[in-house]
C-alpha cells in the first residue's frame, strides 16, 4: 500500500515514539539528550577499550565543549550528537549541544549549498549568500564566548566564527569545523566562497582524506569516519517474534521477502532508482515487498518534494510501502524493525558523505547492497560484508543473489556485524574526539600516535 499522509508513520498503529529532545532558549537553543553511561558499552566493546577512553578523558575533565549544528533531529549529524554529547558528559567533559536560531528561509539556502558542495551545479544569487551570512551573523551574536572547544558541524553555521572574531577579537577556545560532506566534486564558486570562512578554524575534520579539497589550508586537518550507537533504541537487538509482529503493524507480510532503503528523500539517495530496481526484481520474485522509510529533516524543506516525486514514480503498486516520520526523531523502533526484518537493505546512493544507515543495517546482521560512493566502501567489503554496485542492473542482480541464497546472506550479514563492531561504534568515535581535543589543548593524551588505526590521523 502506498501511504500519502505526512504526520507519523502512516502504516503504524498508535502514536510513534518520539526522541525526548527539548529545546531551551538560553542564548542559542540547547538540545537536551537522554543520559548515556560509558559503562553500559562494556559488553559490546570490552573493558580495555573503556579504560583507554577514561584515560584520554582525564586531562579534559571540566573542559567546556560545544557541538553546534543546524537542527536537533533528522539526518546523520543529529543522530551522532544525541549519543556523543551525553557520553562526553559522562566521562567528565562539560559538553553541550546547541542548534542554530533559524528557519526554512535559511534551510532552503543551505540545502542548495549542501547539494552544490556534493557536485550539483546550482546558480547562486547574491540574495542566497546574503541570507546565509545574515543568519550566521545573528547566531554569532547569540554565541557564548566561554568554551574551551567549539565543534561546528557542516556549512550551515560555518561563518559564525568569522563574525565572532570580527566583533570579539579575543574570542576564546579552539574551533573545529566538522565537514560531513564529500567535497570531491564541489561546485567551484560555492567552495571558493565558503573556503575563507572555514580556513580560519584551528582544525577541520573530514570523514575521508579524499574529501579534503586540494589547496585547502589554514586549519590542522584530521580525518575519521562517524559511527553508530549500538545501544540506542534504533540499534538494540529485537527478538524474532517482536520483529514479526512489528512488521505486520507496519502493513508488511513477514512471510514474504522484503527489501528496503532507509534514507532521506533526496536525489543523492536515488529513491527513484530504488523503485526501478524493485521493478526489475518483481518478475523474478513476484511476492517481493519494497519499503522506503525516511525521516523528514528540519533543515531539508525539499524533502517533501522528493517524497511526492517518489510516490508518483511508485504509482499504485500495493507492495511498495512509504513510511515517513514528520519529526524525524521518533523513527527508532520502525527503523530497527525494517533494518532487522528485511531480507536485504539497499543504500543506492549516488553521492554519500558516509551513510550511517549502512552500518546500522550491518550491525543487525542484515546484508547490504549499496552504491560504491563516498564512505560506503569503507563499511562494505565487496563480496564479504555486502555488495557494492554502480548501476540499477548490478544492484538488481546482487539483490537477487542474496534473496535466492539465504545462507550467503546470513554469512555476509554476520561478517558485516563484526566489521561494524571493530570499526564503526560510537566508542571509537568518542575516542577519536578525545584524542583530537587533547591534541588541540596540548594535553598528554594528544599524541596522535596513541590512536587506533581507525582513530584520528593527520594529513601530510
Amino acid at each position: 500500500m502506498v501511504a500519502h499522509s505526512r504526520p507519523g508513520y502512516s502504516q503504524c498503529k498508535g502514536t510513534p515514539q518520539r526522541e525526548t529532545l527539548r529545546l531551551e532558549r538560553m542564548m542559542l537553543p540547547q538540545v537536551q539528550t537522554d543520559q548515556r553511561r560509558l559503562d553500559e558499552y562494556q559488553s559490546v566493546v570490552g573493558e580495555r577499550a573503556l579504560e583507554e577512553i577514561r584515560s584520554l578523558a582525564k586531562p579534559l575533565k571540566g573542559k567546556r565543549v560545544l557541538h553546534f549544528n543546524a537542527t536537533p533531529y533528522g539526518g546523520g549529524v543529529a543522530e551522532l550528537l544525541k549519543t556523543l554529547v551525553p557520553l562526553m558528559s559522562d566521562v567528565g567533559i562539560a559538553a553541550e549541544w546547541r542548534v542554530m536560531s533559524a528557519g526554512d528561509e535559511l534551510f532552503s539556502v543551505t540545502k542548495q549549498m549542501h547539494n552544490s558542495l556534493q557536485g550539483e551545479h546550482i546558480p547562486w544569487t547574491k540574495r542566497m549568500w546574503d541570507t546565509w551570512l545574515s543568519y550566521n551573523l545573528t547566531n554569532a551574536l547569540e554565541m557564548d564566548n566561554g568554551y574551551d572547544i567549539v565543534v561546528v558541524h557542516d556549512p550551515q553555521p560555518a561563518a559564525v566564527l568569522s563574525f565572532l572574531r570580527r566583533r570579539r577579537p579575543s574570542t576564546k577556545g579552539k574551533w573545529v569545523w566538522r565537514c560531513h560532506i564529500d567535497l570531491t566534486d564541489a561546485q567551484a564558486d560555492v567552495w571558493e566562497k565558503l573556503a575563507p570562512y572555514v580556513s580560519i578554524y584551528d582544525a577541520a575534520i573530514f570523514t575521508l582524506p579524499q574529501y579534503v579539497k586540494s589547496g585547502f589550508s589554514g586549519p590542522e586537518i584530521f580525518t575519521f569516519p562517524p559511527a553508530i550507537d549500538p545501544l540506542s533504541t534504533k540499534n538494540r537487538r529485537l527478538n524474532g517474534r517482536s520483529i514479526q509482529e512489528r512488521l505486520r503493524g507496519l502493513g508488511l507480510d513477514p512471510s514474504r521477502p522484503i527489501i528496503a532503503q532507509v534514507s532521506r528523500h533526496d536525489p543523492w539517495k536515488d529513491p527513484l532508482g530504488v523503485i526501478d530496481v524493485y521493478r526489475m526484481l518483481k518478475p523474478e520474485v513476484p511476492d517481493l515487498q519494497l519499503v522506503m522509510l525516511a525521516s523528514m529533516a528540519a533543515d531539508d524543506p525539499k524533502g517533501w518534494e522528493y517524497y511526492e516525486k517518489a510516490l508518483r514514480h511508485a504509482g499504485e503498486d500495493e507492495d511498495v510501502h512509504f513510511l515517513t516520520d514528520r519529526v524525524g526523531a521518533g523513527n527508532d523502533i520502525p527503523v530497527n524493525t525494517i533494518q532487522t526484518g528485511a531480507n536485504v537493505i539497499l543504500q543506492k546512493s549516488i553521492r554519500e558523505g558516509f551513510g550511517l544507515t549502512v552500518s546500522e543495517a550491518l550491525w543487525k546482521a542484515t546484508p547490504v547492497v549499496a552504491g560504491a560512493v563516498g564512505g560506503i566502501p569503507l563499511q562494505i567489503v565487496d563480496g564479504e560484508t555486502g555488495y557494492l554496485v554502480r548501476n540499477n542492473q548490478e544492484c538488481a542482480e546482487r539483490v537477487l543473489t542474496l534473496l535466492r541464497d539465504p545462507a550467503l546472506a546470513k554469512r555476509m550479514g554476520q561478517a558485516g556485524r563484526e566489521r561494524v563492531r571493530e570499526r564503526f561504534l560510537v566508542t571509537r568515535y568518542l575516542k577519536d574526539y578525545l584524542v583530537l581535543f587533547n591534541h588541540l589543548l596540548g594535553m598528554p593524551g594528544g599524541s596522535i600516535s596513541s590512536s587506533t588505526p581507525m582513530a584520528v590521523a593527520t594529513l601530510a
